[in-house]
């Protein structure tokens, strides 16, 4: 089993009001998950990324957090208070450029000796594109045809230095990238940083197929897991690649309890916590796309059809047809008799894996055996100490059975997730 620790704070399931919140952009934050995750044996520490402050009515979303620093400065430092945990780091392909980011990816694996990676995501709402010099569009249909060539770039300017420390010129000339030179830094203690991918569609999957080591997605159930597992692995083939070439890593959350009834009890306060009466107006927002304000948090959800592309929201992505994410809550609350609130609380903040630690160890593990997942990546709901009690009582039931590392076996990243060293292509 492969384990990863994603930092809170950047979703709206992170419970701030909890007291025992913290700073989500102070440095002792990023150093306790990352030394709990260390402490852990976990494969690598996962930050995510926000390029613009996402809107909603207008105004700056309730639910977003001002103060993202650059993931990649923040790993950078993390590399000198760890010793052998990775280091993820969320880079959009989409407003970067392949020269720039793969010498800074390079000299993070450096300063780590061999734990970088990169979780490769791609943009093309003009919302978030006003910030960059390009004016604010990418076709829709043309981010991940700029990712694939991105990743490939990157990769060449990896490879322009021989394994034994010989600079070679690079030229490389395609329909995304033109570019020529010398590449600065040497090739790194794994060869090249792990690659990761975020994304469920189908493209999203046949990019992972053909590029990634990691895929960063999400599926509730075991039998969904399993689904997308032989979907995705089953792709590998036609790029000449074996299933173990790619670790496939769901985000999920855990909340334990003494008891199983104890962990439900304080599974549902959390989703109380995290669906407020201001939230769950705000959430319902996205769905309906129009100003809700008026509306009882507590009383039934709107009669009213969705309106689409009405630019209420801006920033966030909706997952899945309005009118179906209605009907289908619609359904749910009469159901089930649920309010407004209670109907986003019931279909927005669902913890993935709730029980005592044995539950969860034995859950997690089934996972694994049945094929639905190749490890997973921890989201916690508290900054930055949700990680503590599973590093204490789920991962020595883990290490106790054999499915989890009780030390780390090599000091690279590629070593801890299984994955070979990429063969030198100069």
């Amino acid at each position: 089993m492969h384990l990863a620790a994603h930092f809170p704070g950047v979703n709206a399931t992170t419970v701030w009001a909890d007291p025992r919140s913290r700073s989500q952009i102070d440095f002792s934050s990023f150093e306790h998950l990352a030394r709990t995750a260390e402490r852990g044996k976990f494969d690598f520490f996962f930050l995510a990324e926000g390029l613009r402050l996402r809107e909603h009515n207008g105004r700056i979303h309730d639910l977003d957090v001002v103060g993202r620093p650059e993931s990649l400065t923040v790993l950078n430092a993390l590399a000198a208070v760890t010793e052998r945990l990775g280091l993820a780091a969320t880079v959009n392909a989409t407003f970067n450029e392949p020269y720039e980011l793969a010498r800074r990816l390079a000299t993070l694996d450096h300063l780590s000796e061999g734990r970088a990676a990169w979780n490769v995501v791609t943009s093309s709402d003009a919302f978030t594109g006003e910030n960059f010099r390009r004016g604010g569009y990418l076709d829709r249909a043309d981010r991940y045809t700029r990712a694939a060539e991105f990743v490939a770039t990157a990769r060449e300017l990896w490879d322009s230095w021989t394994p034994d420390g010989t600079s070679r010129p690079f030229a490389h000339e395609g329909e995304q990238f033109t570019i020529s030179g010398e590449f600065t830094v040497p090739r790194s203690p794994q060869g090249h940083p792990v690659v990761i991918q975020a994304g469920d569609s189908d493209e999203g999957r046949e990019f992972a197929a053909s590029a990634a080591d990691v895929i960063f997605t999400r599926h509730g159930t075991l039998d969904a897991g399993r689904v997308f597992y032989a979907d995705v692995k089953a792709r590998l083939a036609a790029y000449g690649r074996a299933p173990d070439d790619l670790r496939i890593m769901p985000g999920v959350t855990v909340v334990l309890g003494d008891t199983d009834a104890e962990a439900q009890e304080h599974a549902y306060e959390i989703r109380r916590q995290q669906v407020s009466p201001q939230n769950a107006i705000l959430a319902a927002e996205q769905v309906w796309g129009a100003d809700l304000s008026a509306y009882d948090p507590d009383g039934p959800l709107p009669e009213v059809d969705p309106v689409v592309d009405s630019g209420l929201v801006k920033g966030r992505v909706l997952h899945g047809d309005p009118f179906a994410v209605a009907a289908r809550w619609r359904a749910i609350s009469e159901a089930k008799g649920l309010s407004l609130r209670q109907t986003v609380i019931e279909t927005t903040t669902r913890q993935s894996f709730i029980g005592s630690p044995r539950t969860v160890a034995a859950e997690l593990t089934a996972f694994v055996d049945e094929r639905a997942a190749d490890g997973f990546i921890l989201v916690p709901h508290l900054t930055p100490g949700g990680l503590d009690d599973f590093v204490d009582r789920v991962v020595p039931l883990l290490q106790e059975s054999g499915a989890f590392r009780s030390e780390y076996s090599g000091s690279t990243l590629r070593s801890h997730l299984g994955l070979a060293e990429p063969v030198w292509k100069g």
